[in-house]
């Protein structure tokens, strides 16, 4: 009896494994199959000020960085306003 059940067991186990690794496939599938939204304009052009202001903050010193701002945030605020400006 307890040799059947073994047996039974050790042929049933492929089949679980089998199971899972499908349902798994079946999960991921549809995240792959989904496509990523192109930007805006509006998106584009806050991220060209962001790449912008960012460059031009890691190529200040400290004590540059100090007279324009003591931190990221303030000085952004900043830039943001003088590169919107700047455009119109």
């Amino acid at each position: 009896m307890l040799s059947r059940l073994l047996a039974a067991a050790a042929l049933a186990a492929p089949l679980f494994l089998a199971q899972a690794v499908t349902a798994k496939e079946a999960w991921s599938a549809p995240a792959a199959k989904e496509t990523a939204k192109e930007p805006s304009v509006a998106q584009s052009a806050a991220r060209d000020r962001q790449k912008k202001c960012g460059a031009e903050w890691r190529a200040l010193s400290a004590t540059e960085k100090a007279s324009q701002g003591p931190k990221w945030p303030q000085y952004y605020s900043k830039c943001v306003k003088r590169l919107k400006e700047q455009k119109a």
